[in-house]
């Protein structure tokens, strides 16, 4: 039924000005549409995701959207870095980590928040 359906992943903030200079400012996205004065949809290769205003931002202790970027994880670490994103370190069964730069077999991932805490990834595969 839903299989042949896009998805789109939600990312709740407090402060959708804020919101959108990281997502577009710091971490490059297009901003697609400015659906409301409650949310703001924002693309990252084929996909999109929607940034709305919420009481409840932040208060997801999991991960909220994954990246797919490659081979080019190393370069955007570190060019994230540069820009003051500061990125986190989770003790998981079976990983290694190689500075801000987990891995597990040939599965690397990097883990970092946004403004009102949502965590967010990049992974290499």
């Amino acid at each position: 039924m839903l299989a042949n359906k896009d998805a789109i992943a939600t990312i709740a903030v407090k402060d959708l000005e804020v919101a959108g200079k990281f997502y577009e400012g710091t971490l490059g996205m297009k901003k697609v549409d400015q659906g409301s004065d409650e949310g703001v949809s924002f693309q990252s290769g084929n996909s999109t995701f929607f940034v709305y205003r919420s009481q409840f931002a932040g208060t997801n202790q999991a991960t909220a959207l994954t990246i797919k970027v490659g081979n080019d994880l190393e370069n955007i670490v570190q060019s994230l870095k540069s820009k003051g994103v500061k990125f986190e370190h989770y003790d998981m069964p079976g990983m290694t980590r190689n500075g801000d730069i987990h891995g597990e077999g040939n599965m690397k991932a990097a883990w970092f928040k946004d403004p009102d805490g949502n965590i967010l990834a990049l992974v290499s595969g």
